[in-house]
């Protein structure tokens, strides 16, 4: 229970609640106008302070971290057990909350700060856990586990969200959640609901795998099982070849320079081979001028003279044999001469064969060390080549015994499947009382209400649990919100039998809207009438001009269980006395 709510700025209404029933309103005054308004007057941040301390995640210009508030510090007395204890969490210093009072028995010591006792907000929320709901100190090993703040959610439903259907406390709330929540809250096998969301993760990797083995994520590792069998043993083949190409690599320190020098012996020995083509051929034509040169006869020129008709005189002919004797030395010399250049260029030629053929030997030699050793570079590359052909073997040996996998877990999927079905069945059935306790407490609440009992749906399915409300009639927003209030009070009457219990529920006025007066009247009287009985608390935000005066029984004073007005007068009728 929540005994007070106050903060450190004297602006601030401090509110004492008791337990059983208690109202907080928002009054419209005479002196306010038509365009005063009761909202922004503290209803909703009331809840939201009583969040607030009970630990509820805080973010810096969302709900109370606004600058604004810089310096306050807000504070509750909680009743939990036979004890009560001042819970106090500052604007400021979000992450810490304050506890005053004999905490002895608590399982967990705390910190103590400039004399004070002070817990950390993850702390304090696994120990209101244990305090209120039983919950572990320390959370299990298993997932889908049910919270403290998702379970205080449903007692203290927040914001506009919180009203949307009985089972959830706010908008798209996961369906595990949901499921593991109002189970733990109905007294039913929680676990099941937790072991059937993993049954529903471990089908959804099975399909998230089959869908991208069919979208071929994995390049060329997409295919049957025996596909990849096939692959497998190609690959290794290939593994175990440049393993062995790698065992009888060696590296040359100097490959560079030798692969170098190959290149230099290469070119120079096609300039020797190119330089002796020239000189042959030189050779060849000085050979063929030489055979076919001849001197001419002595009397040729005579002769050609004579059968020209012409007599040669004495002088003429003395001069012929002149030039006859000069014309031969010319020849002489000139065969001289193309003798000694064909000896000199077939010297030359065979130095550069000789040069030549030494300089293919060299060749050969190097080009033996260059077939034998290889370059550190290409040893690398042979390295980093067979790496990726071992990665390439690794994945699709993974590939191949996922692929297993996934074929076996096919079948065992579903045998797991309908065992935990059977499982959750059977622990449905042994929770029969609690279940049909359930049932009956709501459907009394709704017929209270509509005088026809309305209808609370518990079932357990392959998805997990499945809830749902009805009351006749239902559509409008109204009968909506009393699906919900008719939940949230069975919750709270379960719960006021049990130890360790939370012991209250806090609505706020929307859950109102909508509603006719008469279910209205009803609705606030059940309330009342079942918190005072069953010794738990119920706390309920109203706007003074949607209270059903008229409808209320006689025996009825809504008024004595006000414990807080706010009015729209001026500021200092709001809740924190000011306006932000």
């Amino acid at each position: 229970m929540i005994k007070k709510v106050f903060a450190n700025k004297s602006s601030f209404k401090q509110i004492e609640f008791k337990p059983g029933f208690n109202v907080v309103w928002a009054d419209r005054t005479k002196e306010s106008t038509k365009k005063d308004s009761r909202n922004g007057l503290g209803k909703s941040t009331l809840i939201e302070i009583i969040h607030f301390c009970l630990g509820a995640s805080a973010r810096r210009g969302k709900g109370l971290l606004v600058e604004p508030l810089n310096g306050w510090e807000f504070a509750i007395v909680l009743q939990v057990g036979n004890g009560d204890f001042t819970v106090t969490r500052s604007v400021n210093s979000p992450n810490v909350v304050t506890i005053d009072g004999d905490t002895s028995s608590w399982p967990v010591p705390g910190m103590i700060d400039k004399g004070r006792l002070t817990y950390r907000i993850k702390e304090w929320n696994s120990l209101l856990g244990h305090l209120m709901f039983g919950l572990p100190i320390t959370a299990g090993e298993g997932k889908y586990q049910p919270t403290f703040r998702g379970l205080i959610s449903y007692f203290i439903r927040r914001g506009k969200d919180a009203f949307s259907t009985p089972f959830e406390h706010y908008r798209k709330q996961k369906e595990w959640d949901k499921q593991v929540d109002n189970a733990f809250l109905l007294g039913l096998a929680w676990e099941d609901a937790a072991k059937l969301q993993i049954m529903k993760d471990r089908k959804k990797g099975l399909e998230d795998f089959k869908r991208a083995v069919k979208a071929g994520v994995v390049q060329g590792l997409v295919g049957s099982l025996g596909d990849l069998e096939a692959q497998r043993v190609r690959l290794k083949t290939q593994v175990e070849h440049e393993l062995s190409e790698l065992g009888s690599f060696q590296v040359h320190p100097q490959y560079k320079k030798i692969e170098m020098r190959a290149n230099e012996l290469t070119k120079e020995i096609h300039e020797l081979v190119n330089a002796n083509t020239v000189d042959i051929r030189a050779v060849q034509l000085y050979e063929t001028s030489l055979a076919e040169e001849e001197a001419p006869t002595e009397d040729s020129v005579e002769q050609l003279y004579k059968e020209a008709g012409i007599v040669l005189p004495d002088i003429a002919l003395r001069r012929l044999q002149d030039v006859r004797e000069f014309h031969k030395r010319i020849i002489e010399n000139r065969r001289s001469f193309l003798t000694s250049e064909m000896e000199r260029l077939k010297r030359s030629i065979a130095k550069r064969d000789r040069l030549a053929r030494s300089k293919t030997d060299e060749r050969a030699s190097v080009m033996e060390i260059l077939r034998t050793h290889g370059a550190l570079e290409e040893y690398t590359l042979l390295q980093a080549r067979h790496a990726e052909t071992i990665n390439k073997l690794k994945s699709i040996t993974s590939m191949i015994e996922n692929l297993k996998t996934f074929e076996s877990n096919l079948s065992d999927f579903k045998i797991a499947q309908q065992e935990l079905q059977k499982t959750a069945r059977r622990d449905y059935d042994e929770r029969s009382l609690i279940r049909e306790r359930a049932i009956t407490l709501f459907n009394d609440y709704s017929e209270d209400l509509y005088n026809a009992p309305g209808k609370l749906v518990i079932d357990v399915g392959p998805t997990g649990f499945q809830f749902d409300v009805e009351i006749e009639r239902s559509g409008s927003s109204g009968i909506d919100n009393m699906k919900i209030f008719c939940y949230d009070l069975m919750i709270a009457r379960l719960w006021a039998d049990r130890t360790p219990s939370p012991k209250l529920c806090i609505h706020d006025s929307i859950i109102f809207d909508g509603v006719d007066e008469r279910q209205r009247a009803l609705a606030l009287e059940l309330a009342a009438t079942e918190s005072q009985r069953y010794d738990y608390q119920y706390i309920c935000m109203l706007n003074s001009d949607n209270v059903p005066w008229s409808e209320f029984s006689k025996a009825f004073d809504l008024r004595k269980h006000v414990r807080l007005t706010l009015t729209d007068e001026s500021v200092d009728g709001c809740l924190l006395g000011i306006r932000f």
